[in-house]
C-alpha cells in the first residue's frame, strides 16, 4: 500500500507539472486544467487509502481515533465539495479575482492551523519525556508565519477587489520601518521558539502569529488598487510556499512538491508582470508597490467629444484594420459575447481585427484572455501588448472597451503621474480611438486619462454590452 501511495504521489506531481505546462498556451489550457484535476483527484484518493491502511495495521491497538479522523475527513470533504461546486457554478467572471484571493486566504489559514496542531503534538510528547527537534520547530514557525501573512493579505486583496475596501494605498508613516521591525522581532521570536521546550514555545509562536497577521494586512493594504493583478499573483506564490511549509510539517512529499510548484510559478509570473509594468519586484514584497508615484496632477485637458453607436459602425465599416483593447469594464458589462459577434462580422467583411491585451488588464493575470476564450474569440488574433504596440500607427480604429489605466498616455508623458513609467497600450497613435465608458470617471488607479481628450478620441457612453450590440445591429 505504501508503495502504491508513493507511486500515486509521483504521478500526481507529474500531472501537476503537465498542468502548468498546458496553462502556458491558450490552445493547451483546457488540457492543462484536465491534468491538474486528474492529479488532485489521484492525490486525494491516495491519501485516503493511506489513512484506511492504518485501520488494518495489526500494530494499531485503538482504531477509534482513526475512524473519527476518517469521519471528519468525509464530512469536511463533503462540505468543501458542496461549497466549491456552488461557487464554481454561480460565480461570474467579474467575481473570479476576489474569489481566488479568498481561496488563497484559506490556504494560508490551513497552514497556520496545521502548524499549531503540529506543535501541540510536539508539546504533548514533551510531557512524556520526548525532546523536540529544533529543525522541525523552525519548519512549524516558518509555516505559520507564511500562512498568517498569506491569510490576512489575501483577505485585504479580496476586499479591495470586491470594492468593500478603498483601492487607494494605505500610507502609514514609516511603513517600511514597521515591516522591517516586524521581521526582526519575528526572527528573534523564532530563535526563542527553536530553543523552547514544551508548552513554553506557544508564547513566541502566538506573538509571531499576531505580528504576521498584522504584516500581511499592512503589506497588501499599502498597495494601490490598480496594481492588484500583480498582488493576486504574488499571493498565489505565498499560498504555494505556505502549502509547501505545511508539507514539511506533515511529512507529505506531494504537498511539498505541489506547494513549491505553485510558489515558484506565482513568483515567476509576478516578476514577469512587474517587468511589463516597469516596476520593481522587490517593491512588491516590501508592500510599497503602486504607491511610489506622486499625487495625480489636477489639470485641465480640455473637452471630450462624444459619438453614437451608428457612427462607430460607419467608422468600422470603412476601416481595414481594427484593434480592440478590453479591460475590466468589459467583464463588468459581460460584453465579451457581443464583442466576439462584432469581431466575427467585421472579419466576414474583410476587416483585419485583433485584440491587444495588457499584462494587467482586468483584476487577475489573464483575466481578459479567459473572457475572450469563453466567448470563442480565435486565439491567434489575441495579442500581448508587446506584439501589438508597434502596429497602432497603422491601425484605422481602436475600440477601448472598459479599459482605462492600461491605455493612459500619462504613463509616458507625465513624469509626476502615479503610473509614470508603466508600459501601456499606445492606442492614441491610431487614426481613430473610440472609448467605451459609462462616465468620465477615473480608472481603478484613480488617475485621470488624457486619452479621453485627444483630438482623435471619441467617447461612447453607456453600458458596453448594449453599445456593442447596437453597433452589431447597425453593421447589418
Amino acid at each position: 500500500m505504501v508503495s502504491f501511495v508513493t507511486g500515486a504521489y509521483i504521478l500526481s506531481a507529474l500531472l501537476f507539472i503537465l498542468a502548468l505546462a498546458g496553462l502556458s498556451k491558450h490552445e493547451t489550457a483546457r488540457r492543462g486544467n484536465a491534468f491538474g484535476m486528474a492529479g488532485m483527484g489521484l492525490a486525494l484518493v491516495a491519501t485516503l487509502l493511506l489513512v484506511l491502511r492504518q485501520l488494518t495495521d495489526d500494530l494499531v491497538v485503538d482504531r477509534t481515533p482513526i475512524v473519527v479522523g476518517l469521519v471528519i475527513i468525509a464530512v469536511a470533504g463533503s462540505v468543501g465539495a458542496v461549497i466549491g461546486i456552488r461557487l464554481a457554478r454561480g460565480v461570474e467572471m467579474t467575481g473570479m479575482p476576489e474569489l481566488i484571493a479568498m481561496m488563497h486566504s484559506f490556504v494560508g489559514l490551513a497552514a497556520v492551523l496545521v502548524g499549531y496542531n503540529t506543535y501541540i503534538e510536539v508539546a504533548s510528547l514533551h510531557e512524556l519525556g520526548v525532546g523536540s527537534d529544533a529543525v522541525h520547530n523552525a519548519e512549524v514557525f516558518l509555516g505559520v508565519f507564511i500562512g498568517a501573512v498569506t491569510f490576512t493579505g489575501s483577505v485585504v486583496a479580496n476586499r479591495k477587489l470586491a470594492g468593500r475596501m478603498s483601492s487607494a494605498p494605505m500610507m502609514l508613516p514609516g511603513r517600511h520601518l514597521l515591516n522591517l521591525a516586524i521581521l526582526v522581532v519575528s526572527a528573534v521570536l523564532m530563535v526563542w521558539f527553536m530553543l523552547a521546550d514544551g508548552w513554553v514555545g506557544m508564547v513566541p509562536l502566538a506573538i509571531m502569529t499576531v505580528l504576521a497577521l498584522v504584516l500581511g494586512f499592512h503589506l497588501v493594504a499599502a498597495i494601490g488598487g490598480g496594481d492588484m493583478p500583480v498582488v493576486v499573483s504574488m499571493l498565489n506564490s505565498y499560498s504555494g510556499w505556505a502549502a509547501a511549509a505545511a508539507g514539511f510539517m506533515l511529512g507529505n512529499d506531494l504537498l511539498i512538491i505541489t506547494g513549491a510548484l505553485v510558489g515558484s510559478s506565482g513568483a515567476i509570473l509576478s516578476y514577469i508582470m512587474c517587468r511589463a509594468m516597469n516596476r520593481s519586484f522587490v517593491s512588491v514584497i516590501a508592500g510599497g508597490f503602486g504607491s511610489d508615484g506622486g499625487p495625480a496632477e489636477d489639470r485641465d485637458y480640455g473637452e471630450h467629444r462624444e459619438i453614437q453607436a451608428d457612427e462607430v459602425a460607419a467608422l468600422l465599416a470603412d476601416a481595414s484594420s481594427v484593434v480592440i483593447t478590453p479591460g475590466y469594464g468589459m467583464a463588468v458589462a459581460q460584453a465579451q459575447y457581443p464583442v466576439a459577434e462584432l469581431t466575427r462580422k467585421l472579419r466576414d467583411k474583410g476587416v483585419d481585427v485583433r485584440f491587444g491585451i495588457h499584462p494587467v488588464a482586468g483584476r487577475l493575470p489573464g483575466h481578459m484572455n479567459v473572457l475572450l476564450a469563453e466567448a470563442k474569440v480565435p486565439y491567434d488574433i489575441v495579442l500581448e501588448m508587446d506584439e501589438v504596440n508597434d502596429d497602432f500607427p497603422d491601425t484605422d480604429v481602436v475600440l477601448v472597451i472598459g479599459a482605462n489605466d492600461t491605455v493612459n498616455p500619462a504613463a509616458m508623458e507625465e513624469p509626476g503621474s502615479p503610473i509614470a513609467g508603466m508600459p501601456v497600450l499606445e492606442v492614441w497613435k491610431a487614426r481613430d480611438v473610440i472609448v467605451f465608458k459609462r462616465s468620465m470617471a477615473t480608472g481603478y488607479a484613480g488617475v485621470q486619462n488624457p486619452l479621453f481628450f485627444k483630438d482623435n478620441t471619441q467617447m461612447l457612453f453607456g453600458d458596453a454590452k448594449d453599445k456593442v450590440n447596437e453597433i452589431v445591429a447597425a453593421l447589418g
